[in-house]
């Protein structure tokens, strides 16, 4: 074995002539793409596209910049060749960062051109630098190190048909056409322009790192590994183009395959000189990462076998390929070559260095168990604490890096540079699994489910030391079995496993003990402890109970339930944020026409206007937070965006939707869009918390189109507020001066505080009956018109039980859409002399009425069911000169 030198006798790590001393063009821009990401991370809830731009800014801008650069740094160090002059790869370098900003601000606000022409810029840069380094190796292809450079024109090669893929995904496509040229971009540039780049560079990078020599027969294994690894990016590739979903599990585990003969000389050398320092711990655990994502992706689209199942697989393995692989990849390399490349002397880079190491030990501890804690199925609270300690640990490296350029550029000694005490990384690590274990802790104390006091169930009888054990499963709104018998005095232990598809459920006794909630897929098991009485049992989660999910423990040759006294002397409870029901709710009348506070915001009924392009792409966040819903009420309410209804969508007739959904919620729920015709299996399917799915669809037919949750029991969840409208114009829908959407919807409030009481929405017995969430809230706020302007009121029933008959006091109609069909006037015009006095609509129907006022005044709007319109169903229209 040889150590690897540079044309200067230096080694592979350090540069050659022309690289040393700060660069602005070539060592900021990663920083500020890793802030952004940061930023995006911090904001994520208020930013568009936010999973997207997370990923991009992170694999497109911060590692995309890297390679170009450190993949020429490489290639002429490598190849003993002169540096490239800095001019031109300054004018690549910009030009990159200038077309992947334009990719990134396209792509979030929907501009589709702005995308087209920063994928065009991104792309002739990598090409024109697959050419400098084509011509960089003439000459040279019996170079000891010329597969390292072979891997970098691989890598290039293949990114300028990954960015045609991503232009094309930005145009919208329907699935399962989406999916497959997703697979295909993602396979094509994560594997291949970043996969390959690493893989690459790090047969030379590890070993210098490690300051060992390279592993005898590294660079015959190199060229062994690469045909191996462009082949599984092939099939990846071709599954995707033929249609054949099973065959992209095959790719990836060529691509495995490939990888796995890689680091057999990666592993030889840290044998010989173990990793010490936060680089080499950092990019072997990217690495081992990038081994489990791939095996564990492989595994899943093998199981499922369509177009869904790989889509899902990647959606889930994203972030951990990310985070994992190539944050954790481009860190550790950052980690030890910015120092290099700084220069300034050895004392300079040893002081650079040492920075950059500070605190590694327990920086990767914090980023791995963190990660692992967030591919587990945990609670949504404790993958939430977990994620904030990834992202400070993968951030804490950029006021690390600037705090190293301090020093190099004061000329300072670091305070690390003394010799290391003994322990101090062991002891570093382990403090990085306690707060990690932490985030299990705080989740666990402030999960809703975990909260309550159990009481008694012996009902005083002598315990006969038996133990009985059941299995309990829980699905499709049914525990089975749902009854057991078992003796006085025994002791019952009860597992309850979840075998819902994305429901969450829990097993809730009448004495207080319950088992938490639970994941799909888990288990837990719930110690009933010595029984001596009947006792009854039910999931807690709202509406589950109403559907069938009940529970009964029967005790044989021991008093029955009413021998032990009532609930006080039993001790029985109802766990803290479970289900309430009718007899907790106040019952007492709601006064719809108080006065809401100085502090109330009516509802924005304004139509948003019409968003550029075709293609409309949101994120719904499902929460469930406490409102006021009417005055002096206040209901547990579960919201699309923190609003009920939800935000309005607005489209015209051939429009395309993508919309994120993510359940930040504490149960399961889903998404039902009206507007579009999908199979609802898949894009329908309730997703448990803390996951996500995507939901496309093509807007074909016009309407007022209503989107809701459609978890059962649907009614709980609508009547909680998960419900909003998708407006599609009809063609050739002429302009007017106003428009305005109402969402007419019951409310059926329980306790102050709790969620809809579901025996009054089972009896249809709601308290208030609302437009846009709150009673009489456009009375206290009115909508605004003048004299002689048209205004256009788009109207949506969502129910979830009670018809409307929309209709304007003192006014009349001369336009009526309803339904997508023109019921009065038509898209030249108003009717001349026919009129209409409602708007009729069932529940989920929706449709515009059109009026222009001539006199000044206030005209209510109302639910022309007086009843309704008595409890909350009214407005006013104030129309001014």
């Amino acid at each position: 074995m040889t150590t690897l030198q540079t044309p200067s006798g230096t080694r592979a790590g350090e540069p050659t002539r022309g690289t040393r001393g700060f660069w602005p063009i070539r060592d900021l821009p990663v920083v500020g793409w890793l802030l952004a990401a940061v930023v995006v991370a911090l904001v994520h809830q208020w930013v568009p596209e936010p999973r997207w731009l997370l990923l991009h800014l992170l694999l497109l801008g911060a590692a995309g910049h890297a390679i170009l650069v450190w993949s020429r740094y490489f290639a002429d160090t490598l190849l003993r060749g002169p540096a490239t002059p800095r001019r031109e790869q300054s004018i690549r370098l910009a030009t990159f960062d200038l077309g992947a900003v334009a990719v990134t601000i396209g792509v979030a606000f929907d501009g589709w051109l702005l995308v087209l022409v920063g994928a065009v810029a991104v792309a002739l840069v990598v090409t024109w630098h697959v050419v400098s380094l084509a011509r960089g190796l003439r000459g040279r292809f019996r170079s000891r190190f010329a597969p390292t450079v072979h891997y970098y024109l691989a890598a290039g090669s293949l990114l300028p048909v990954g960015a045609t893929l991503g232009v094309w995904l930005a145009r919208g496509l329907a699935d399962p056409l989406d999916a497959r040229v997703r697979i295909a971009h993602a396979g094509i540039n994560v594997l291949g322009w970043v996969g390959l780049t690493v893989l690459g560079t790090l047969v030379t990078l590890w070993p210098t790192m490690l300051r060992t020599r390279l592993a005898e027969g590294a660079e015959k294994t190199s060229r062994a590994a690469l045909p191996v690894l462009v082949a599984g990016i092939g099939l990846v590739a071709a599954a995707a183009w033929t249609d054949q979903p099973r065959v992209v599990a095959l790719g990836l585990l060529t691509y495995l395959g490939g990888v796995l003969v890689l680091v057999r000389p990666m592993i030889a050398a840290a044998r010989a000189k173990p990793p010490g320092s936060f680089p080499t711990w950092s990019v072997g655990a990217g690495v081992l990462w990038l081994v489990a994502m791939l095996a564990w992706v492989s595994v899943r689209v093998a199981a499922g076998g369509q177009w869904d199942d790989v889509s899902r697989a990647l959606h889930d393995a994203a972030p951990y390929l990310a985070a994992g692989f190539v944050a954790q990849v481009l860190l550790g390399a950052l980690s030890y070559l910015v120092p290099v490349v700084l220069g300034g002397g050895p004392a300079a880079v040893r002081t650079a260095n040492q920075a950059l190491d500070s605190g590694g030990a327990l920086r990767v501890t914090l980023a791995n168990v963190g990660l692992v804690w967030c591919l587990l199925p945990v609670p949504s609270v404790v993958r939430v604490v977990a994620s904030v300690l990834v992202l400070g640990a993968l951030a804490s490296f950029v006021p690390l890096l600037l705090r190293a350029v301090r020093l190099r550029h004061r000329g300072e000694a670091s305070p690390a540079a003394a010799v290391r005490p003994r322990g101090q990384n062991t002891g570093l690590a382990a403090v990085g699994v306690a707060l990690a274990a932490l985030a299990v802790a705080v989740g666990g104390a402030v999960d809703p489910a975990a909260l309550g006091r159990v009481g008694s169930a012996d009902a005083g009888v002598a315990p006969t030391g038996r133990t009985v054990e059941v299995e309990v499963v829980a699905r499709e709104m049914r525990f089975t079995p749902d009854r057991v018998e078992v003796a006085a005095g025994d002791r019952l232990v009860i597992t309850v496993r979840n075998e819902s598809a994305g429901d969450v459920h829990d097993l809730v006794l009448e004495t207080g003990a319950d088992t938490g909630r639970i994941a799909p897929g888990e288990e837990t098991v719930l110690d009933v402890g010595v029984v001596g009485r009947d006792l009854d049992g039910w999931c807690s989660v709202v509406g589950h109970r109403q559907m069938g999910m009940t529970f009964t423990v029967e005790v044989t040759g021991g008093r029955s339930d009413g021998a032990a006294g009532g609930d006080a002397e039993r001790g029985a409870v109802e766990p803290a944020g479970h289900e309430h029901h009718g007899h907790d709710a106040s019952g007492a009348p709601i006064d719809a026409a108080g006065d809401p506070g100085p502090d109330f915001a009516a509802y924005d009924p304004v139509l948003p206007p019409l968003a550029p392009g075709r293609v409309h792409r949101r994120t719904f966040r499902i929460t469930e937070q406490q409102a006021e819903v009417a005055p002096g009420v206040t209901q547990e309410v579960w919201t699309f965006n923190g609003t009920a209804p939800g935000p309005v969508l607005r489209g015209r007739v051939g429009d395309r939707f993508v919309i994120t959904l993510v359940n930040d919620g504490t149960m399961g729920h889903s998404i039902d869009f009206h507007a579009g015709v999908r199979a609802p299996e898949e894009v329908m399917r309730t997703i448990p918390p803390g996951e996500s799915l995507t939901y496309r669809f093509t807007a074909t037919r016009a309407g007022v189109w209503m989107y809701h949750c459609s978890t059962m029991p649907m009614t709980a969840h609508i009547a909680n507020g998960l419900f909003g409208a998708v407006v599609i114009e009809p063609p050739g829908l002429p302009p007017v001066d106003r428009e305005y959407v109402l969402v007419q919807s019951e409310q059926y409030h329980g306790a102050n505080g709790a969620v809809a009481d579901l025996d009054k929405v089972a009896a249809e017995d709601p308290d208030a009956v609302v437009f846009n969430g709150y009673p009489d809230q456009y009375a206290h706020e009115p909508l605004r018109a003048r004299t002689g302007e048209r205004v256009r009121l788009w109207v949506l029933d969502a129910g979830p039980s009670r018809a409307s008959s929309f209709h304007v006091v003192g006014g009349q109609c001369d336009t009526v859409f309803s339904e997508g069909a023109w019921q009065l006037g038509s898209r030249s015009g108003p009717s001349r002399d026919g009129g209409a006095q409602v708007l009729p609509l069932l529940p989920a129907q929706g449709g515009f009425v059109e009026l222009v006022l001539d006199e000044p005044g206030d005209y209510p709007f109302v639910s022309h069911v007086m009843v309704d319109a008595e409890r909350g169903a009214r407005g006013v229209l104030q129309v001014r000169r």
